[in-house]
């Protein structure tokens, strides 16, 4: 009796779930564990368990746990959404993508407004000094002139910094 459970505990989840006796060759019992027998009822519902062994057999053994993986995720997938299984989680990726690419174009059109009209405001302030002259009250306004300048500059550092 004991030598029975023994055996039937080291089924692997393919074996347990056709309810056949797991041997030693079962090419199954190293990819579907039967700690994971969810993994193993994806696969056999979307490729069925004779496929699924007659493919892992046809691979070399070193591609084989990559084969069973990608066959797990794809048949997960499927059962999850029938109609597109991976190829929608694929195509909402995409859309993704291409939602923040839109949003970065947008980001960066909006920083090159910003600095363009940053550098208009500067070159007006400068023609501006140059047209007053720089008068008896000049050295005020030279000092205010110099530390908004620096204030520019500073922004078009920090800009370029983050956004080169």
């Amino acid at each position: 009796m004991e030598a029975n459970a023994n055996a039937a505990s080291k089924r692997c989840a393919a074996c347990k779930f056709i309810r056949r006796r797991c041997s030693r060759e079962c090419v199954l019992a190293p990819y579907f564990p039967a700690s994971d027998p969810h993994r193993y009822v994806c696969v056999q519902r979307v490729f069925g368990a004779g496929n699924t062994a007659r493919l892992l057999q046809q691979l070399p053994v070193q591609e084989r746990g990559r084969a069973a993986d990608s066959m797990a995720a794809e048949a997960y997938r499927r059962v999850q959404d029938p109609v597109y299984g991976c190829a929608g989680v694929i195509n909402r990726l995409q859309d993704e993508i291409r939602a923040a690419q839109c949003e970065l174009a947008w980001t960066r059109a909006q920083i090159a407004m910003h600095r363009a009209a940053a550098h208009a405001r500067s070159s007006t302030r400068t023609q501006r000094q140059r047209d007053d002259g720089g008068g008896v009250a000049g050295a005020p306004m030279q000092q205010k002139a110099t530390t908004d300048n620096a204030a520019w500059q500073l922004d078009d550092f920090a800009s370029d910094l983050l956004f080169p």
